[in-house]
């Protein structure tokens, strides 16, 4: 937490700010956490400055006991009726005058504090400092990619026609609850392969009921604390794959492996995309992203296929120590049909880290 903290100021003492501001609200926020090791709630915003002690204001007035517990280096106060008050009390018994800001800070609250101080956004180069993780952050993360792969193996075991994706969530989070873990994310898609109308899966759950034949896939991520795993696969109900699903399937499978041979330290974004040319070379393409960095964010570098683009391609070069989720979700043209396939990995230098054992295979439930 110590080197964290230095290397926050560092940033903010580059900037020329008196001091720095991590910011949270409706848990998100993930500097607030990464700062103090208190998970944002309703409200939090955390104060650092060089020389002084560290400051965190929170709502709810409920929240302070536990978060004086977690945030034991901070002096953790209730924000008040209005954080914003307090906060600019705080800052003016610092006589801070360039204020860094890292997290979302409301407009209501950026005019108000504008109109006293000079305000800097650090959003990018707080981003860029999470890039490359230390060895207690993915020893931690090990711990949410385990979690994930419980979810998993919840889903092979339990996962049956009749169940609707309010009963999947159920499955997934009684798999890791129990063991600490909380959800991030777990997303499912589910459609007849005889006449498929799903090529991803949904961030809310349907009621409709899985059916012998269908094709079931999703993304999961449970975490522990803020440090989660993501864990992506699919499953066939009662029946084989039919061709089409094979062949999607397939593409996917060739695609990952590609990526993976290519992701080492030293390894470019336009590598990683040409990796997963097997997706277009069998006449497919993809919806969501194809790589995306994790753990603290949705981080650089964000990818998409040849056949659909993120954005322009980026020059960036991978770094030992970053985390990235390798997914190529292959899907028709046509957008009716679809597949999941694909994980958290660890760039090292000379290749790549799994972070997560769930078996890589076109499950048959």
């Amino acid at each position: 937490m110590q080197r964290r903290r230095a290397a926050a100021a560092a940033l903010a003492e580059r900037a020329g700010a008196d001091c720095l501001l991590a910011c949270g609200e409706n848990r998100s926020g993930s500097a607030v956490g990464w700062l103090t090791g208190w998970p944002v709630t309703a409200e939090a915003v955390a104060l650092l400055q060089d020389g002084q002690p560290g400051a965190l204001f929170i709502q709810y007035h409920n929240h302070v006991p536990l978060a004086r517990r977690i945030a034991a280096e901070f002096d953790v106060q209730w924000g008040g009726p209005a954080t914003v008050d307090a906060l600019e009390a705080q800052l003016d018994a610092r006589r801070a005058r360039k204020i860094a800001v890292i997290g979302v800070l409301g407009a209501a609250k950026q005019r108000r504090l504008a109109r006293r101080f000079e305000l800097v956004d650090l959003n990018a180069a707080y981003a860029e400092l999470r890039l490359v993780k230390s060895a207690e952050e993915i020893d931690w993360t090990r711990i949410g990619a385990w979690l994930s792969d419980l979810a998993i193996d919840a889903l092979r075991e339990q996962a049956r026609p009749g169940m609707d994706e309010r009963g999947l969530w159920a499955l997934c989070e009684q798999a890791y609850v129990r063991e600490g873990g909380s959800t991030w994310i777990h997303y499912f898609g589910a459609t007849s392969m005889a006449a498929p109308d799903c090529c991803v899966p949904a961030q809310y759950p349907s009621t409709r009921r899985l059916a012998q034949g269908d094709v079931l896939f999703c993304e999961i991520s449970a975490q522990f604390w803020e440090y989660p795993g993501q864990v992506l696969r699919s499953f066939t109900l009662g029946a084989p794959p039919t061709a089409l699903y094979r062949d999607l399937y397939g593409a996917a499978e060739a695609a990952l492996d590609a990526m993976l041979g290519v992701v080492k330290g030293g390894a470019s974004a336009a590598q990683l995309v040409a990796a997963s040319c097997a997706i277009e070379q069998a006449g497919f393409t993809t919806c969501d992203d194809l790589v995306h960095g994790f753990v603290g964010g949705y981080l650089p570098p964000v990818l998409g296929s040849a056949s659909r683009p993120a954005g322009p391609l980026p020059d960036f070069t991978l770094q030992p120590g970053m985390m990235l989720v390798l997914q190529p979700n292959v899907v028709t043209p046509d957008a009716r049909a679809g597949v999941q396939v694909g994980e958290l990995v660890v760039v090292t230098e000379a290749g790549c880290e799994r972070l997560h054992d769930a078996p890589r295979e076109f499950f048959r439930l």
